[in-house]
């Protein structure tokens, strides 16, 4: 079967790109208005910062759950109950508008974290799927970007539309049913884009690597396998730290940001929104700018540590310029910060594509969230402490150090280009998934299906 693109994957770029960015922009809604809802609702600031860690949490026991379900039944299952559940939740926030409803809102949030659970480990497996090797990373990135074009929104539009009224509860309540109620409806109508617009794969495989992943026997693939083969590849284990300490560091910045701006600039919440939009709108630019470059160069260890190293820098000139007085500086620093941390995303998934091909894209992606997840709960917890009782300063000097870590673990793993091989005709690999530690023979490098492709 010659490999050929198909139309429709636009379509499910589109879609899925959408009903992700509503699910970023219900993940920071609640934190960019923290000292609104935390008036609101009658509860601590650290009550408030769990609206935001729930989807933490929630991915860290799901995701093994979901990334078997994504192999053993399909992308669309997959997709439908991300963007089913990213609505649910959303329909469930509207009944929270009351003061004395936070259980019910944590309730909600908590079925739109399991949502994004579905959502997460897909890009890479879409950009996969549907789209060709001259296109596939690119593809990754305008995926990601989805969520990160969520997160921008979710700085943005809260403030606007939920002005801190604590004089007026009425008008307060008034103006969060707008914001829950416009969130529902264009959540549902992306549950059915989805039912309408999703299918399981294209007609024809769309890259010479997939080509003979379709054409390998499902009999020859073990779940449990894979995982096992993927934690036994000393590379994949070096980037699975380091994205997650990269990501985490992320989350923990995008959960406090609010606490860290209004500390330093009292009543300046709108600002802190229109930081966050910055830092994430200059990390979309970064992503997209990455994917281009990873399609064009293929140089995916170089670029990955370039940009490791540039969001360390980032970091430290946030650090040490936050409290300098002007604002101005802050939207600047903050938009370095932004173009390289949320740049790093996409590399990280497509990273780990290359070097763990032939395993699937769905699981290495998933393992890699988890990671984000469980280094973004403790960060948030131990730098919100931090900033709590000292300054936002000694926060953030304590991700400084482990982006440092991430440095040298990310300089340390070794660039086995697998996929990017199989489709340039330089190595033809046996399908069957096997530890990268294993000795492979000479003639086991002879491609089984070669003559049917």
């Amino acid at each position: 079967v010659e490999p050929r693109v198909s139309r429709r994957r636009l379509a499910v770029l589109a879609v899925f790109s959408c009903y992700s960015l509503v699910n970023a922009f219900q993940w920071i809604q609640y934190s960019i208005l923290s000292s609104v809802f935390s008036g609101f609702y009658g509860v601590s600031f650290p009550e408030i910062d769990w609206l935001s860690m729930v989807y933490m949490v929630a991915y860290v026991p799901l995701i093994l759950p979901a990334t078997w379900l994504l192999d053993a039944r399909g992308l669309r299952l997959t997709a439908l109950l991300g963007a089913g559940l990213n609505a649910a939740g959303a329909w469930i926030k509207c009944a929270s508008v009351a003061p004395g409803r936070y259980p019910v809102t944590l309730a909600a949030q908590a079925v739109c974290a399991f949502a994004q659970v579905f959502i997460l480990g897909l890009p890479s497996r879409i950009a996969s799927v549907w789209f060709g090797p001259t296109e596939v990373s690119t593809a990754c990135a305008v995926a990601v970007l989805g969520n990160q074009l969520g997160t921008a929104i979710g700085f943005l539009l809260p403030p606007v539309l939920v002005p801190n009224t604590p004089n007026d509860i009425n008008l307060m309540a008034h103006n969060i049913s707008i914001m829950f109620y416009g969130t529902a409806i264009v959540s549902t109508l992306l549950f059915f884009l989805t039912g309408a617009v999703f299918e399981e794969k294209p007609k024809y495989p769309p890259s010479q690597s997939q080509a003979v992943l379709q054409a390998m026997p499902p009999e020859d693939y073990s779940y449990k396998q894979s995982i096992i083969n993927l934690f036994k590849n000393i590379p994949f284990v070096l980037l699975l730290i380091s994205y997650g300490i990269m990501t985490g560091a992320f989350y923990s910045v995008s959960t406090l940001l609010n606490q860290m701006i209004v500390t330093h600039y009292e009543g300046e919440e709108v600002n802190a929104g229109r930081i966050g939009l910055t830092l994430v709108v200059a990390g979309m630019v970064g992503s997209i700018i990455c994917g281009l470059w990873l399609d064009y160069t293929k140089t995916y260890k170089q670029t990955t540590l370039i940009v490791y190293v540039l969001s360390f820098i980032g970091m430290l000139v946030f650090t040490f310029t936050l409290d300098l007085g002007y604002l101005i500086i802050v939207f600047i620093t903050g938009g370095v910060l932004g173009f390289f941390m949320t740049g790093y995303l996409p590399l990280g998934f497509e990273f780990a594509v290359e070097i763990t091909y032939p395993e699937s894209e769905g699981t290495s992606s998933g393992l890699l969230n988890a990671s984000a997840q469980i280094f973004g709960i403790v960060f948030t917890l131990i730098q919100g402490k931090l900033t709590t009782d000292y300054s936002p300063r000694a926060g953030n000097l304590f991700l400084c150090a482990w982006i440092f870590v991430g440095v040298i673990l990310t300089a340390l793993i070794k660039s086995d280009l697998r996929r990017h091989n199989v489709n340039s005709g330089i190595m033809n690999l046996d399908v069957k998934p096997v530890p990268v530690d294993s000795p492979v023979e000479s003639e086991s490098t002879t491609l089984k299906i070669q003559s049917a492709l």
